[in-house]
């Protein structure tokens, strides 16, 4: 006895049986299309898989209707014109859902049929991750201003991995470009777009060629090998670099005041003049503490009298500099009403809690007999020491307050190493970094295999509140020498490049950087473990990555990964060579670090294989009987 289980899988994907006009068709002159196929089928969102060349201004249409595809074109046909409707691999039947595999409709208005093809990849310029659905198209206006005036001529959109293969392009020479089409008329006409532009002009071409097709009968045993012909177009390994362009415009966003103490006015750009704030419900003459960002975008101020903390309501005027239509700085007045998120009221119920809490302990300390306290303590400073229990050599500990200080009595900061049993005063540094406000830099000379401890006293700093710190301890050690290694590293085919050489964690995280002129670096003071390297050229000698600009024809800086792990270990001290143009930029990133991950590709489940394991009999491909078991 037993229960029908209904039988061998359908594996067969959907079979194209008819189109109307006929795929290859020429002279055609009908904005509709209809295809037809042996079975009853699905389209995976065909507003972002299928994609129309040449690209067009009004979307198509295009429906799913059983076991037919109808495509209707909206804009008007052009004349001796290929197009190509790339359903890629949207396509699949409708109950097992088996992909057709990639797809695509031609039919020419003209008397011929273009077949050439244009493909390569696209990745982010500043980290080497594939760019998925990024449109990639074709010039044969070689002018500077073609991609900002006219629509692309012949368009593809890349996949998971970022590749992108432009087809039925006529036989010519063209510039390749990538946009971030964020208003569909394929031209690059928003900073906010991604883009991507090459200059070199590529000629296209093909030649026969053989691929190797290799057929699994699992995953350990090769089936059949064959050895198929084809027709190999070029150029196919185009790798676009794609940037966002830095946006210059500068403009007033909002003011943000999450905390009572404090506000913030934030810009999408910066400017070398600080912006004049005049109070129209208190008196803003020395009324702040001003914490402008590194690039001046985002500026603090920070409430000095405590009164003016309580109060939930700020009327300000505010005097800046603003971008106009033509691109210009000009004055601009805005009235602002900066509201607290956390009312006085509020802050009071809280404060009234904790009273009580704390009452409520020492009553009950008292009844039990123990000590209790008769004053509830103010409320400290509470300084974040960012030490952990070990530290390189050529590492500084930093401490970040969490409001402005007031004072820092270093009289009250102590720094002790171990030497032999004896904890020795040595000598030290601190002070604030300048480009992280609040954050203060401990530098003193951190030698291997010694143990050194962090001490101050109460009321080591005090902030612009009153608030002071309590006594703290901080104790950390170096580890020795001989813990750690050392990693030289030759870089080839940049010199008289200024570069700067990234050491990564397994994660992606820079953890050491250095610049070099002459191709070298020696990054010291190495863990044993697992890490990896990036490096780029640092054209203007800033100190850091720059992205690029259409307008100005300026390419991002290069930047490039090593293109395997690095494994070190303790005493370690032999150099990496590297030639970061070994290999082509989409092949560089280990596989570790792409954080844009391949979605998983549809393909024949294959479940007929398991089902005649499971039977116990053999299985044959294509199968739709049961062989008896022998």
């Amino acid at each position: 006895m037993g229960q029908p289980d209904g039988g061998w899988y359908d594996e067969t994907p959907p079979q194209v049986i008819a189109e109307s006009p006929s795929d290859g068709a020429t002279g055609v002159n009908s904005k509709k299309a209809t295809l037809y196929f042996s079975e009853y089928i699905k389209i995976d969102n065909p507003t972002e898989n299928v994609v129309v060349s040449p690209p067009q201004k009004e979307a198509p249409e295009i429906k799913n209707e059983g076991k037919k595809i109808s495509v209707k074109l909206i804009d008007d046909l052009k004349p001796n014109t290929t197009y190509t409707i790339d359903f890629s691999n949207a396509i699949s039947d409708n109950n097992e859902g088996n992909p057709l595999g990639n797809y695509t409709y031609t039919f020419s208005t003209g008397d011929h049929i273009d077949t050439m093809e244009v493909a390569g990849c696209v990745v982010e310029a500043d980290n080497l991750e594939p760019v998925k659905g990024i449109l990639v198209g074709l010039y044969d206006n070689f002018a500077d201003s073609a991609f900002t005036t006219l629509p692309m001529l012949r368009v593809a959109r890349t996949d998971d991995t970022g590749h992108f293969d432009i087809k039925g392009v006529r036989n010519g020479k063209y510039h390749v470009f990538a946009l971030q089409d964020a208003d569909n008329n394929y031209i690059f006409n928003a900073k906010s777009e991604m883009i991507a532009f090459d200059k070199t002009v590529y000629a296209t071409t093909c030649r026969p060629d053989i691929r190797q097709d290799t057929i699994w009968r699992d995953s350990l045993h090769i089936q059949d090998i064959k050895r198929i012909p084809y027709t190999h177009f070029l150029p196919d390994n185009i790798v676009l670099r794609a940037f966002n362009e830095e946006l210059t415009d500068r403009y007033f966003q909002k003011a943000d005041r999450a905390e009572a103490d404090h506000f913030s006015l934030i810009f999408t750009y910066g400017d070398s003049e600080m912006p004049r704030i005049k109070g129209l419900n208190f008196n803003a003459d020395n009324a702040f503490i001003v914490e402008p960002s590194v690039n001046t975008d985002t500026i603090t101020y920070w409430l000095r009298d405590s009164a003016l903390v309580d109060q939930d309501t700020l009327n300000i005027q505010l005097q800046y500099r603003m971008t106009d239509s033509t691109g210009t700085l000009v004055p601009q007045t805005d009235t602002l009403q900066i509201l607290s998120k956390q009312p006085y009221e509020k802050r009071l119920k809280k404060q009234q809690e904790q009273f009580d809490k704390w009452k409520k302990a020492q009553e009950k300390r008292k009844k039990k007999g123990e000590s209790y306290q008769t004053v509830m303590p103010a409320e400290v400073l509470k300084p974040d020491y960012n030490i952990g229990s070990t530290i390189n050599p050529d590492q500084t500990p930093t401490i970040y307050m969490p409001k402005p200080l007031a004072r820092m009595d270093t009289a009250k900061i102590h720094l002790y190493e171990k030497i032999d049993t004896t904890w020795t005063p040595i000598p030290f540094q601190i002070g604030e970094d300048p480009s992280r406000p609040r954050t203060y830099r401990l530098i003193g000379e951190w030698r291997p295999g010694r143990q050194y401890s962090l001490e101050t006293d109460s009321m080591a700093f005090t902030d612009i509140y009153g608030h002071v710190s309590a006594a703290d301890k901080q104790g950390f050690r170096v580890p020795e020498e001989d813990e750690y290694n050392t990693l030289p590293v030759n870089i080839t085919g940049f010199d008289g490049k200024h570069i700067v050489v990234r050491l990564l964690d397994q994660s992606g995280k820079t953890i050491k950087e250095q610049a070099s002129d002459n191709s070298q670096v020696v990054f010291q003071w190495i863990k044993p473990g697992t890490y990896y390297m990036s490096m780029f050229v640092d054209d203007n000698r800033n100190g850091r990555w720059d992205t690029g600009d259409y307008k100005a024809n300026r390419q991002p800086e290069a930047l490039y990964y090593y293109d395997d792990k690095i494994e070190r270990k303790a005493k370690w001290d032999d150099v990496v060579t590297w030639n970061p143009t070994a290999k082509p930029l989409n092949q560089q990133k280990p596989s570790r670090l792409v954080k844009t991950k391949s979605t998983a590709q549809k393909k024949i489940k294959n479940r007929n294989a398991e089902r005649a394991k499971s039977l116990g009999i053999p299985y044959i491909p294509g199968q739709t009987g049961v062989t008896e078991k022998k």
